[in-house]
């Protein structure tokens, strides 16, 4: 049997951690000094971030948009606009980040978690349906990857149900579905701005929404529920300080001009990876709808460890030996089985609103999730980002075939 070659040194791939793997330069520090030599860094007398969300929401089609200060706070926004009452039910995935989950219990909400899709780890109409309640307020659907939901279904079952959707599109700048980008087909779209994003200022956020009445109380909860530019302005309701900065702005206003081509090499480097791909027993590359055009934050493999001994877990430790970085399983675990929900650690110990649950909507047996479970079984997830080349693809290619073969063969461990 052939020993699994691997490369001395291995090739270094670009990392959206650092320079190597990001579009930030001259324009982004010509902004930034703008803004410096102005001495106005807050957004509430600033021009920067407002110029911004302008172009941000022209460029996705939208009416509105506001910046805030990270993507959870994007998404505590869209639900505090929906202004649930306490032990009101929202449906979310149980495959995603906790800064998706945590606003809905600090909204006095309870989240219900919807299996997913085994293949593309998104929730459906039916896993969506399947866990629709008279206490249903609304939808969070996440898209997964920037891979979009099969938003055409979804918004039909909303619509008909009268519950508004709220789309995170954290990892989904410019994706598609039918020829529209995400965050357009619900109530709000909720994006995120922090590192890792294809466009970043560290920490940061960004909601849009065609609803004019509702983009007024997703402004007013980022400003303590001030009503800057009223005749009598007064702090509303409850709310915090979302805000983000000038400097924020200028290193987003930066970059988005850039953005449609980082979305296209993105897409490119996809696309040549899914074609090495091809044909490799027991790897299956990331799924894409017949109308839809994901923009791919990652690049995620599923691996059948009946193929492919050890699975997910196996091929990331043998990639590890070339130098190529793998999350096998992405969470680990179903964002239900994290203590905050499992042990319903919420506000000193109360459990509130945990203590205003229906028993159903807390029942997180695992005979009804059998699509997240798969999926997480499964899952590989390759960092990506816009600064790959055709080598760096070949490289992870040639990679994933040669540990993939060992591992079958039985050398790989």
């Amino acid at each position: 049997m052939n020993m699994v070659f691997r490369p001395t040194p291995p090739l270094t791939l670009p990392s959206d951690q650092d320079a190597s793997g990001r579009t930030l330069g001259a324009e982004e520090l010509a902004l930034l000094a703008e803004v410096i030599n102005s001495g106005t860094l807050t957004v509430t007398k600033g021009k920067v971030a407002k110029s911004f969300e302008t172009g941000f929401a022209a460029m996705i089609g939208a009416k509105h948009a506001h910046g805030c200060s990270s993507g959870s706070a994007a998404v505590h926004c869209a639900i505090a606009a929906i202004n649930p009452e306490p032990g009101d039910e929202i449906i979310t995935t149980s495959i995603t980040d906790m800064g998706a989950l945590s606003p809905i219990v600090f909204q006095g909400a309870i989240p219900v978690f919807a299996d997913v899709d085994p293949v593309s780890g998104n929730v459906t109409a039916d896993t969506i349906a399947a866990r629709l309640s008279d206490r249903t307020k609304a939808i969070i659907v996440t898209h997964l990857f920037g891979n979009p939901c099969d938003m055409t279904a979804i918004m039909e079952l909303a619509n008909a149900k009268g519950i508004p959707v709220i789309e995170d599109c954290a990892q989904a700048f410019l994706a598609t579905h039918r020829g529209t980008a995400v965050g357009r087909f619900g109530i709000a779209g909720c994006f995120s701005l922090q590192q890792g994003k294809h466009i970043t200022t560290g920490e940061g956020g960004i909601v849009v929404s065609d609803d004019a009445k509702f983009a007024r109380q997703i402004f007013l909860f980022i400003n303590k529920a001030w009503g800057y530019g009223d005749a009598n302005p007064d702090h509303y309701s409850l709310a915090l300080n979302y805000r983000w900065s000038e400097l924020q702005g200028a290193c987003a206003l930066g970059q988005l001009p850039k953005l449609p081509e980082i979305v296209k090499s993105r897409r490119e480097t996809a696309k040549a990876m899914t074609a090495e791909l091809a044909g490799v027993a027991g790897i299956q590359a990331p799924p894409q709808g017949e109308h839809d055009d994901p923009v791919f934050w990652k690049y995620s493999l599923l691996v059948d460890p009946n193929v492919i001994p050890g699975g997910a877990v196996a091929l990331g430790k043998a990639l590890k030996e070339w130098g190529i970085a793998s999350a096998p399983r992405y969470i680990q675990k179903p964002a239900f089985r994290c203590e905050v929900f499992r042990d319903q650690k919420t506000f000193g110990n109360s459990r509130w609103p945990f203590t205003l649950a229906r028993p159903e909507a807390v029942d997180y047996s695992a005979e009804l999730f059998p699509g997240t479970f798969k999926y997480l079984e499964r899952v590989l997830v390759l960092p990506w980002n816009e600064k790959y080349t055709a080598e760096h693809v070949e490289y992870i290619a040639k990679a994933i075939h040669q540990c993939c073969s060992a591992l079958r063969e039985g050398t790989g461990q």
